[in-house]
């Protein structure tokens, strides 16, 4: 299954998925809005035209974004920032639903398509199955085939 993602530097995504942060902070708009079922992939390295991809990215949430508008000094807490700046973008974060998947999957820069097994992705509401294959009981692993 073809999911759109986007990554965040961690740890935003773990403020995400617990509702802390529900508004990410950009320089730059989406393609297009809205955006639902969006992934959000949490990443340990900061992701740049010199290192466009972390192939260690972790899914840790599903949310929609339905507005993006410029952001404003209010949006601190909101977005857990400790200082503000002008001119960036207030991306909402709207029903956000904590996701899991015991495969590391690429972080990459902008919105980017990203294939999931649904048969390893868990969402609280169950529309997925999660089921450990018998070789990866202790967590994420790195999924060398692609499953359709």
């Amino acid at each position: 299954m073809i999911f759109q993602a986007l990554s965040v530097l961690s740890p935003a995504g773990s403020l995400i998925r617990s509702g802390r942060k529900t508004i990410d902070v950009r320089d730059w708009q989406p393609p297009t809005l809205p955006l639902h079922n969006l992934l959000i992939v949490q990443n340990s390295v900061p992701l740049s035209d010199e290192t466009p991809a972390d192939d260690a990215g972790a899914i840790v949430a599903l949310v929609d974004i339905v507005a993006v508008r410029d952001w404003t000094p209010e949006d601190l807490e909101k977005s857990r920032m400790e200082t503000y700046q002008n001119g960036f973008q207030a991306w909402e974060l709207t029903n956000v639903r904590p996701a899991a998947y015991n495969r590391f999957v690429p972080a990459r820069l902008g919105v980017y398509e990203l294939e999931v097994n649904p048969k390893y992705l868990m969402l609280p509401d169950g529309a997925y199955n999660y089921v450990y294959p018998e070789e990866s009981q202790s967590g994420l692993e790195k999924d060398a085939t692609t499953e359709p």
